[in-house]
């Protein structure tokens, strides 16, 4: 089944469920992505998995995305100054920022978080990407989703550790990768690159204690996109006659 055949397939399986059926194109691949409410999320799910002619009876991840100042860029220009700083001059990304900065948000109107299942049909050979939105920022909650497919076990632990997303119904959720103790959620938007705290082995408590985290920001100022067609590859050296024979 070709992507066209599997978009129009989900549109006529699940008629009022989807909030969009998006087919993404290009010279190497084709994908289908699909957008689900949270509360029609294990339905559809469901569905995926045990209708025959869907049968995405694996699920490959469950990763979670944050929002925030979505579409956003400090280093948009076309122009460098001598010193490389006429760009970047007001922080809107999460390399520079201190505990209690705040990041401005994005205007798209869309949710903040939202996890993304990855799916595939084994029997059909097809794959499809599900975007769930999380309805509430302050509380980030979805469904679990352990109960069809085990394998989401640790993707979700996972996300709720990266990204504070709560999977309602999960048997055993929590933090996977970050210490024992550890603040926050590091891969949100409005988390430091630098983090909070850092560590150090104390000569005197004999032992590693937790203080302030004592690194700078730093400004790492990427190439210039420049439109002039210096870089072009269809352009045709300029020859220099050597004068000095």
């Amino acid at each position: 089944m070709n992507v066209q055949k599997l978009s129009q397939a989900l549109a006529t399986t699940f008629t009022s469920q989807l909030q969009s059926n998006v087919v993404v194109q290009n010279n190497v691949s084709a994908e289908v992505t699909i957008e689900v409410l949270s509360e029609d999320a294990l339905a559809v799910f469901k569905t995926l998995r045990d209708d025959g002619d869907l049968k995405f009876d694996q699920l490959t991840d469950v990763c979670g995305v944050d929002y925030l100042s979505y579409g956003s860029v400090e280093w948009e220009t076309e122009a460098s100054s001598s010193t490389g700083f006429s760009r970047g001059v007001e922080p809107v990304a999460g390399a520079r920022l201190r505990f209690g900065d705040e990041l401005k948000a994005s205007d798209s109107g869309r949710p903040r978080f939202a996890a993304v299942y990855h799916l595939m049909s084994l029997a059909h050979n097809h794959r499809l990407r599900v975007r769930v939105y999380c309805d509430d920022e302050a509380m980030p909650v979805v469904p679990s989703v352990v109960e069809l497919w085990p394998s989401a076990n640790w993707f979700e632990r996972e996300a709720f550790d990266l990204y504070g997303i709560l999977f309602e119904g999960h048997p055993d959720l929590r933090r996977i990768l970050t210490d024992y103790g550890f603040v926050g959620h590091p891969f949100r938007k409005d988390f430091p690159l630098i983090g909070h705290v850092e560590m150090k082995y104390d000569e005197q408590q004999k032992r590693v204690v937790y203080q302030p985290v004592s690194i700078e920001p730093r400004v790492l100022v990427p190439r210039v996109i420049r439109d002039d067609g210096r870089f072009d590859s269809d352009v045709e050296p300029e020859v220099v006659e050597n004068t000095d024979a």
